[in-house]
C-alpha cells in the first residue's frame, strides 16, 4: 500500500493551498484521514473523510477554513485549505484505514510520506 502526499508549499496568510494523496495497492473505498506535525509537537487530526464521501470530520481550528473531499474513481483524497493562517504550518500526511471513519490516529493502518505546508506571516 502506498499514499503519495502533494501540494505542499510556502504561501502568505491568507493565501490558500490544496493537498492531494494518491492511493495504491489496496481497495481505495476505505476511510482516509489527514494530519500534520507542526515543529516540536505531537502529531494532530485534521480532517477525515469515510468511504462514500458523505461523512466527513475536522478538528475545530480548521473548520470553514479547510475541505476534505475525495475521488474514488481516481484513488485520491483532497484537502482544500483557504484562509492559511502561520500556526498551519506543518508537515501534512495523508493515512488510510479500513472500518469506519475515525479521528484517531493510531486507528491508521497506512500512510503517505508527508508534504510541508509553511504559512508566513
Amino acid at each position: 500500500v502506498q499514499l503519495q502526499a502533494s501540494g505542499g508549499g510556502l504561501v502568505q496568510a491568507g493565501g490558500s493551498l490544496s493537498l492531494s494523496c494518491a492511493a495504491s495497492g489496496h481497495t481505495f473505498n476505505v476511510p482516509m484521514g489527514w494530519f500534520r506535525q507542526a515543529p516540536g509537537k505531537e502529531r494532530e487530526f485534521v480532517a477525515a473523510i469515510n468511504w462514500s464521501g458523505f461523512t466527513t470530520y475536522y478538528t475545530d481550528s480548521v473548520k470553514g477554513r479547510f475541505t476534505i473531499s475525495r475521488d474514488n474513481a481516481k484513488n485520491t483524497v483532497y484537502l482544500q485549505m483557504t484562509t492559511l493562517q502561520p500556526e498551519d504550518t506543518a508537515v501534512y500526511y495523508c493515512a488510510s484505514k479500513t472500518g469506519i471513519v475515525s479521528r484517531n490516529e493510531y486507528d491508521y493502518n497506512y500512510w503517505g510520506q508527508g508534504t510541508q505546508v509553511t504559512v508566513s506571516s
